[in-house]
């Protein structure tokens, strides 16, 4: 596949717009899943139940990526775009209409849907249009824009003085300008060139060969999910207030957003897989340290802040990574897997969250975390890199 030219949009206008498209995707993930996680405990759900509606949202970008690239093929770029904003746009607008736990886990569903449409879109646009050399640094724009507009969106929560509707009025009001602002988008196709291998010998050629740079992906949607759905758990149970927490949770993406450009910079240098080695163990041990700060709002937010630096960057290296080990035609498809395992780990993430504070211990929550990441760590240090010509090797076999 490439991505046909078009000529009546600068690059880099078309990359300003689709920054902007992920800016307000990340500040409505940022807000929504603590927001919705604080209005369930108020209500008395169990942390248990908290988790698995949570995880909604995740399943529903998991089912999107068995569509999306069939989707796009046949809308192309901005029709895909219109359509995932406007399904969570629907489903936000609805959330306040009506508190049932059901009624809220089918509107998760169709916003994880939306969104996920949207990451793939502009994932796949700025990996096949940046030049090797370079690709670190462009994906990690993708990343910063996410980092700020995750970062932004728990503050969000404060917009409750105003009124139960206020904070998801807003996010769809942002919506809203984003789909005016799109329609100065040209009509950018994704064209097939050639005969194409069938896509499961595509996507198990891809998994062969990149397996540990998708790694990244799940480890990035675990640790987002879990924090976002069961960290607001954790502080509130601590102790802490509403709006403390609000504050608290931004410190994870302006860790992410300060590293993530200089940490897409050094791989372009040194290598992709030394910088997620070195990331991966300081984010664990900053994980790992968390329950010892106790109740202290700065010793959390140190610790959140060095956590956020080390891994916000882990989702886009990482693909960054299996760009760098896969031929091009291989790396859509190279990019539903690691949307696949992003919704997984999101999934996984609130459940074992949820429920591993009630049966377990408060302090279970970042045990785990940390605990993930050294695996990644050692498994890293045991598996060599593989070459590109191996992955051109096996895509021929294909």
């Amino acid at each position: 596949m490439n991505v046909s030219s078009v000529k009546t949009m600068s690059p880099t206008r078309r990359l300003v717009l689709l920054l902007l498209v992920v800016i307000i995707s990340g500040l409505s993930q940022g807000l929504l899943l603590p927001l919705l996680t604080i209005l369930l405990e108020q209500t008395g759900v169990s942390s248990g139940v908290n988790g698995f509606n949570a995880a909604a949202m995740y399943i529903g970008s998991f089912a999107s990526m068995f569509v999306v690239e069939r989707i796009l093929l046949a809308l192309g770029y901005k029709k895909i775009l219109i359509l995932g904003i406007a399904m969570e746009t629907v489903a936000i607008l609805l959330i306040p209409v009506w508190g049932n736990l059901t009624f809220w886990f089918i509107l998760r569903f169709i916003i994880g849907f939306g969104n996920s449409i949207l990451h793939y879109t502009t994932q796949l646009w700025i990996l096949t249009s940046a030049p090797p050399e370079r690709r670190g640094r462009y994906i990690s724009y993708y990343g910063m824009a996410y980092g700020v507009g995750f970062s932004i969106g728990p503050a969000g929560i404060n917009l409750l003085a105003l009124g139960s509707y206020a904070p998801f009025l807003t996010v769809a009001l942002f919506y809203t300008v984003v789909i005016l602002l799109l329609q100065r988008l040209p009509d950018q196709k994704v064209q097939s060139e050639g005969k194409e291998s069938p896509a499961q010998k595509r996507y198990g050629t891809a998994a062969k060969i990149a397996w540990f740079a998708l790694i990244p992906t799940f480890l990035y949607g675990y640790t987002e999910a879990v924090l976002n759905s069961s960290f607001p758990l954790y502080g509130l149970r601590l102790g802490l207030t509403d709006t403390t927490v609000s504050m608290l949770l931004p410190l994870v993406g302006f860790g992410g957003l300060i590293l993530q450009l200089p940490l897409g910079m050094l791989s372009d240098k040194i290598g992709r897989k030394p910088v997620l080695l070195a990331a991966a163990a300081m984010g664990a041990a900053a994980f790992l340290a968390v329950p010892f700060a106790g109740s202290s709002v700065w010793g959390i937010g140190f610790l959140l802040l060095m956590a956020g630096g080390m891994i916000g960057s882990f989702f886009s290296l990482g693909l960054a990574y299996a760009a760098d080990l896969l031929p091009r035609e291989l790396l859509p498809s190279a990019n539903v897997i690691g949307s696949i395992l992003f919704s997984i780990g999101s999934v996984v993430g609130p459940n074992l969250g949820g429920l591993g504070i009630q049966y377990i211990s408060l302090s279970s929550l970042f045990f785990l975390l940390g605990s993930v990441y050294v695996l990644f760590v050692l498994t890293g240090l045991a598996v060599r890199n593989r070459k590109r010509g191996e992955a051109d090797a096996g895509l021929g076999q294909a």
